[in-house]
C-alpha cells in the first residue's frame, strides 16, 4: 500500500464491520489520503479529541453509539473540530434516513452498497465545498448576527456560531446575489437529495441560528414558487 504524501488530507473512517473498514482504509489511502480508522463511536471520540481530521466517514448502524449520535456529538463540540465535514454510510437508503442525517449535521449521505469511485467523488466534493470556492468578499450584517463569506464564519451576539460546511456553502451561494431569489433546484444541485428537501432542512437549521423568530424569517426568506433569498441589512 502506498504511503500518503506529506500534507495529505486526513480522513477518519468509522465502521464496526472489520472488512469494510479495512477496505475503505486501503482504498482511500491508495487515493492519496491519510486515513485513521475506528470500529465504533467511543474510539472515534477519543481520536477526535486528540487529532484533527479534514473529513469523517461514519457508518450509521453500529452497536452502541450510532452514526447519528456520533455526528450530533461532533457538531456540539464547537470550534474547528465541531465543523469537521461528515459523510454518512449506511444500508438504510430511505429519504427519511437521509433527512435525519442532514438534520443532525451530516454534509452528505451515501447508501450501501456503493461504488468506491462514487465514495471518492463525494468526499472530494465535500472537501471542495469546505475550501469555499467562489467566496465573495465582505461581511454581511444579519441583525444580531454577521456572516463572513470569505472565512465561512457566522457570529451572533458577539460569539462564533458553529455551522456545517454544507450550511456555509448554502449561505455563500445566497450571499453572491443578496436580496435576489436563488432557485431551489440550483441550491439543491450538489445536495444529497436533489428534490430540494436537503436544502429545506439546512434552511430550517440556519433560521434557528440567525433569526429572532425562525417562523417569521427576516434574513433568510422563502420566495414561493422559486426558492430562497438572503436579505442582509
Amino acid at each position: 500500500m502506498a504511503e500518503p504524501a506529506q500534507g495529505a488530507r486526513h480522513l477518519l473512517v468509522v465502521d464496526d464491520d472489520d472488512r469494510i473498514r479495512e477496505l475503505l482504509k486501503e482504498y482511500l489511502t491508495r487515493a492519496g489520503f491519510k486515513v485513521t480508522a475506528a470500529p465504533g463511536g467511543p474510539q472515534a471520540r477519543r481520536l477526535m479529541e486528540t487529532l484533527e481530521f479534514d473529513l469523517a466517514v461514519l457508518d450509521v448502524m453500529m452497536p452502541g453509539e450510532d452514526g447519528y449520535s456520533l455526528t450530533r456529538w461532533v457538531r456540539e463540540r464547537g470550534g474547528r473540530s465541531g465543523g469537521t465535514p461528515v459523510l454518512m454510510l449506511t444500508a438504510r437508503g430511505l429519504a427519511e434516513d437521509r433527512i435525519e442525517g442532514l438534520r443532525v449535521g451530516a454534509d452528505d449521505y451515501l447508501a450501501k452498497p456503493f461504488e468506491p469511485e462514487e465514495l471518492l467523488l463525494r468526499i472530494e466534493a465535500i472537501l471542495r465545498r469546505a475550501q469555499g470556492r467562489a467566496r465573495p468578499a465582505g461581511t454581511l450584517a444579519l441583525g444580531r448576527c454577521s456572516f463572513d463569506p470569505d472565512r465561512g464564519e457566522l457570529v451572533c451576539d458577539g460569539s462564533a456560531v458553529r455551522i456545517t460546511e454544507s450550511e456555509v456553502d448554502l449561505l455563500r451561494r445566497l450571499a453572491r446575489t443578496p436580496h435576489q431569489a436563488v432557485e431551489r433546484g440550483d441550491l439543491a444541485h450538489d445536495a444529497v437529495d436533489a428534490s430540494g428537501r436537503a436544502v429545506d432542512v439546512q434552511v430550517t437549521r440556519l433560521r434557528r441560528k440567525i433569526e429572532d423568530d425562525p417562523k417569521a424569517p427576516r434574513y433568510l426568506q422563502t420566495v414561493r414558487g422559486v426558492g430562497y433569498l438572503l436579505a442582509p441589512d
